[in-house]
């Protein structure tokens, strides 16, 4: 029987579930073809959900209407928040989660969605015809799968994560597997070749899991949860949870010396296996040799679930055959009897440069082709699921011939690392940091539904309940900061001091670098009459505590600085708004240096803007092209004229 829908998202990981349900949930007839249902929204690496930057993009996800932070919710078994005694612009909030839990969660939620399927198989090929009067070499129709089947659509999302012409290595002993015990996607590379799509090969890690009985956590250092719990999700009534200790354990001479001692059986440094790994997430071998001068690396022990007995030790991510790694895991304090569970092993695969796709994450060659997740070449689960939603959304609106929604670097981290993706060239796994963004400042994670549920709205992602909830709590954040400026506290009351009087203006006590919002009492500390109560109340600004001091804090302390950076933004819009004159033949621009014309003839940017963050390009270069796209337009006005 012949079936077709609008669009087939290929690979049910993070990437995958995010893409067919903000796709479905737009009104496109989807279908999320897997491996394995049991599998949905998997976690193969680390238990965990969040972290420095990747926070950041798991709340964006959830302003939009997406589904990890619900997820990370529901099934968190600790809550942290790090960096909590820097700046707001760099603080994280990390989910240690049930990661069995969270993949039926996942799975019984995407279960209740109209307009989405779920079948489980393979994708063998993908189907192409050739366009019509267009620009692209082919264009996508569907999906063979691994039993014949032929399933027609009118786009593709493809999400294969680490499968493509994957294998994986532990020692010198290698399988063809996108991971343990899976089998690879076969074929799909070698025919998107054909087409014109260039592959390149990454490579990436798990560490060894370790049984719970066999620990002795009497001598290891326990890393507890928060006290007081955040949440991912911006909606209100998550739900509390029990939380569970992670422990630390750290290596030492001993431990270094097995991994030195074995270095040549590592595949990494036999040669075995030449792709780049994740740069800020290293295998304990690069530790060990980039670090010699350091005699020691922490290692987390996570529990996986509540119904496992299994523990991650996260940061031991390595490749060295297994008898190697019982060695190594026992030089560990509170591991000397330990017993590995699963072996570490590395896994290596095909992926797609990003600069071959564009902002939309549409192939440029492909048409209605779209790509998401490790196989674009980034690291990680948040990263993956940004570029899921996006390419959801993005197809959803291709197929409903509307224009495509586009982040910029200034409204998202998730603008920033789809950016980065399409106009500098990776070569190793991309993995989101808070040093990538120029607007941390204005990016932060307890803004994110500020900044994209109104976008989230507009495309139909955004559902009546989220957006009453939102309006809720942008007025009511509204409401404290007026309050903050508006009342008056008494300084003797409030056990300060003040030189310019008995009174101070509340927001002048917030900024003050020792003040925290959080700790304020103010039925005890504001200053106010009846009648001013009464005018307060008029106004509507009248509060008895506050509901979000951390909110409050941040806008009012850092109100100058976030000025700042709003205007930089203003000042380069003139740049995100010059577009590349259609045509404009970047290779023969004799005006800039070889290496411009080189690098952007192959990332092809839609903008001046983008233009000036490909790798090569020089502030000198973006001079030149802004002068050549001024005077391009000139006399276009002048031929319409």
């Amino acid at each position: 029987m012949l079936r077709k829908f609008d669009l087939i998202v290929v690979g049910g990981g993070h990437a995958g579930v995010e893409a067919a349900h903000s796709a479905a949930c737009m009104g496109v007839n989807t279908l999320l073809l897997t491996n394995s249902i049991d599998g949905i929204a998997t976690m193969p690496c680390n238990p965990a959900i969040g972290g420095p930057a990747k926070s950041q993009l798991v709340k964006e996800i959830d302003a939009l209407g997406g589904l990890m932070g619900l997820a990370a919710d529901a099934t968190f078994i600790q809550m942290k928040t790090l960096n909590s005694s820097k700046g707001p612009a760099v603080r994280a909030l990390r989910a240690q989660s049930d990661k069995h839990a969270y993949s039926a969660w996942v799975r019984q939620y995407l279960e209740t969605i109209p307009n989405l399927t779920i079948y489980q198989s393979s994708a063998k090929a993908l189907l192409f015809d050739k366009p019509s009067l267009s620009s692209y070499e082919a264009r996508v129709t569907g999906v063979l799968t691994q039993l014949d089947e032929e399933i027609q659509a009118n786009a593709v999302v493809l999400t294969a994560g680490t499968f493509l012409e994957a294998r994986i290595f532990s020692g010198d002993k290698f399988d063809s597997a996108g991971r343990a015990g899976e089998k690879p996607s076969l074929g799909l590379s070698p025919k998107l070749r054909d087409l014109g799509l260039k592959t390149g090969r990454l490579k990436t890690g798990t560490p060894p899991r370790i049984d719970r009985r066999s620990i002795d956590f009497s001598v290891l250092e326990i890393a507890p949860g928060d006290d007081k719990l955040s949440w991912f999700s911006f909606l209100p009534n998550r739900p509390v949870r029990t939380q569970y200790p992670c422990y630390i354990t750290r290596t030492n001479a001993d431990t270094h010396q097995i991994i030195l001692d074995n270095l040549q059986k590592s595949p990494m440094y036999s040669g075995l296996v030449e792709a780049s790994g994740p740069r800020y997430c290293p295998s304990i071998e690069d530790k060990v040799v980039r670090f010699q001068h350091n005699p020691s690396h922490h290692f987390f022990l996570e529990p996986e679930g509540l119904s496992s007995n299994e523990f991650y030790l996260q940061g031991c991510s390595t490749s060295l055959p297994i008898d190697v790694q019982w060695l190594m895991v026992r030089t560990l304090p509170g591991l000397s009897e330990a017993v590995i569970t699963r072996p570490a092993y590395a896994v290596e695969y095909d992926y797609f440069p990003g600069i071959q796709f564009n902002h939309n994450l549409e192939s440029k060659f492909i048409e209605s082709l779209f790509v998401a997740g490790q196989v674009l070449g980034t690291s990680g689960y948040e990263e993956a699921a940004a570029q899921g939603i996006m390419a959801g959304i993005n197809s959803a609106l291709k197929l409903k011939n509307q224009s495509a929604l586009v982040l910029d670097r200034s409204s998202s981290y998730i603008g920033t690392l789809v950016d980065d993706l399409v106009t500098k060239e990776i070569t190793d796994p991309y993995r989101m940091l808070t040093s990538r963004s120029e607007y941390r400042l204005l990016l932060r994670q307890d803004n994110a539904d500020q900044r994209l549920t109104p976008i989230g709205r507009e495309i139909g992602l955004v559902d009546d309940y989220r957006w009453r909830a939102f309006e809720q709590r942008q007025a009511r954040i509204k409401k404290e900061i007026n309050f903050a400026k508006e009342v008056q506290i008494d300084i003797k009351k409030a056990n300060i001091e003040n030189k310019a009087g008995d009174k101070l203006i509340l927001a002048e006590l917030i900024k003050r670098p020792t003040t925290n919002t959080e700790t304020l009492d103010l039925p005890e500390i504001v200053s106010i009459s009846d009648k001013e109560k009464l005018q307060l109340i008029e106004k509507n600004i009248y509060i008895e505590n506050f509901e979000y001091p951390f909110e409050v804090d941040t806008e009012i302390k850092y109100e100058g600085y976030i000025l700042r950076q709003t205007e930089q933004i203003q000042s380069l819009e003139k740049l995100e708004k010059m577009k590349v004159p259609q045509g404009f033949d970047f290779r023969n621009c004799d005006y800039i240096s070889l290496e411009a014309r080189d690098k952007l003839a192959k990332v092809s940017p839609q903008t001046l803007g983008q233009a000036s963050r490909v790798g090569g390009v020089t502030p000198n270069d973006i001079s030149v092209l802004s002068m050549l796209f001024t005077k391009a337009k000139s006399k276009q006005e002048l031929q319409e004229v």
